[in-house]
């Protein structure tokens, strides 16, 4: 735990960021968990996720923009990621950030850039996840959400994390408003006030929301690598006559393909998560924070330098 929190911590050092940048051996890490640092690359190896019978979720990586210009710019390519996806003829939909539309700047801000890209998926029949970000931002994400979700429900959805005490009841409130959610046990260094600080707890949590979304959720998406996980959610769908074509299990890109292509193909819905762009330092920090032997392989190298 105290190995995680120094991790996440590192994520938010700009000194770390420029020793990883400059490592060849960090960057063909990088390499394994982010699809390329512009979108033409990303698209080539969401077509091969394709290929494999899975669907993706572009993100374009990015955080805590402070700038409008920044913002605006952040909203102009993901108008332009989707008309891309359609070009090329790509499944896949796309995931965003509140705080890259401009959260910081203002919630208006932010709700013109995510008004602006959920209307253009709409009229191109693709979908929007918002994803969630540190519990300071959870409730005025939600916020966002539901005067987004209120106006086109079919578009967008948004993502929860297990790991925060609110999240029963929001999970309780995006079924009976019937949006779309995905279910993610959380990636960042929460305090004790607002989170689980036990990992059995959050597995108890992430266990209890799964189950609630498969029995009664809106096509709800299981975002995970645990195996036992994965088990536990066919056993219960499979228990309560719930079919595979009601929900899908979303995996990271780079992580477990194997465990991905099996999932695939037997029968359920797959859809990975396709990071890229130049702004790869926090999530690929926040990833290694979750995988242990490649915390010291990076650790070590930082300190060699």
């Amino acid at each position: 735990m105290v190995l995680r929190s120094g991790m996440l911590w590192l994520a938010r050092n700009e000194q770390a960021e420029d020793l990883v940048r400059r490592s060849g051996v960090s960057r063909a890490l990088v390499k394994r968990f982010v699809a390329g640092e512009d979108l033409s690359t990303a698209l080539d190896r969401t077509l091969g996720i394709n290929a494999q019978g899975m669907d993706a979720s572009l993100d374009l990586l990015g955080e805590s923009v402070e700038d409008e210009a920044a913002a605006r710019a952040a909203a102009d390519t993901y108008v332009d990621v989707l008309d891309q996806i359609q070009a090329a003829g790509v499944r896949s939909n796309i995931s965003i950030k509140l705080t890259m539309l401009g959260l910081d700047i203002s919630e208006e801000m932010a709700w013109g850039n995510l008004r602006r890209i959920v209307v253009h998926a709409g009229e191109r029949g693709n979908f929007v996840r918002i994803d969630m970000e540190g519990s300071a931002y959870t409730e005025r994400t939600l916020a966002l959400f539901r005067r987004i979700h209120d106006e086109f429900p079919e578009a967008v959805g948004i993502v929860l994390q297990s790991y925060l005490y609110r999240t029963d009841s929001d999970v309780e409130e995006m079924i009976a408003r019937r949006a779309r959610v995905r279910i993610v046990k959380g990636a960042y260094n929460e305090p004790e006030t607002v989170a689980y600080p036990h990992k059995s707890d959050v597995d108890a949590a992430f266990r209890r929301h799964i189950k609630l979304l498969i029995r009664s959720g809106n096509y709800p998406a299981i975002a995970t690598q645990d195996e036992a996980m994965l088990r536990g959610a066919k056993l219960y769908a499979d228990g309560i006559g719930v079919g595979q074509e009601r929900f899908e299990f979303q995996m990271l890109y780079g992580v477990r393909r194997d465990l991905q292509e099996a999932i695939a193909a037997e029968g359920y819905n797959m859809r990975v998560y396709v990071p890229f762009g130049t702004m790869w330092y926090p999530y690929f920090m926040r990833r290694l924070a979750e995988r242990p032997a490649n915390m010291f392989f990076i650790l070590k190298n930082l300190v060699r330098r």
